[in-house]
């Protein structure tokens, strides 16, 4: 299982690379969708249930959104690529906090946003990953 943080990127870059040759990741961030990661731990295996892991990547051409294994960290499909103006649109509601923070993300076909709970290790990006497609620095 992929636990370090470079190692989760080059995966996602060589997934990246195996969909289009010609595009290259700018910032990757690693997301938990669902309800609080808080309560759905304290539910245990019933409460994992409830939640999806994703990588959401901005690359020179698109957002991507790869859905992430739970057994092996390890990026699957391509859920939705999204066009950069496009996309812009489609986060809201950003929280940050000491140890998961979260934002609202309106993916293309569902009724309302999901959200999308990042943990600590992944703020940076997060933040950088916020900035470029909201347009305005996140702190």
């Amino acid at each position: 299982m992929a636990m370090k943080k470079s190692t989760i990127q080059q995966q996602v870059a060589e997934a990246i690379a195996q969909a289009n040759p010609q595009d290259r990741p700018i910032v990757m961030i690693q997301a938990v969708a669902g309800p609080s990661v808080w309560l759905m731990s304290m539910l245990g295996a019933i409460g994992q249930c409830f939640l999806s892991y994703y990588f959401i990547t901005v690359t020179q051409q698109a957002v991507l959104l790869h859905r992430a294994s739970r057994w092996n960290n390890r990026p699957q499909e391509i859920v939705t690529a999204i066009p950069p103006a496009e996309a812009m649109r489609m986060i809201s509601d950003v929280r940050r906090n000491t140890l998961w923070s979260s934002f609202r993300c309106q993916l293309p076909g569902q009724p309302k946003p999901t959200r999308m709970n990042v943990h600590r290790l992944w703020r940076n990006e997060m933040d950088q990953l916020l900035g470029m497609l909201t347009g305005q620095p996140v702190a």
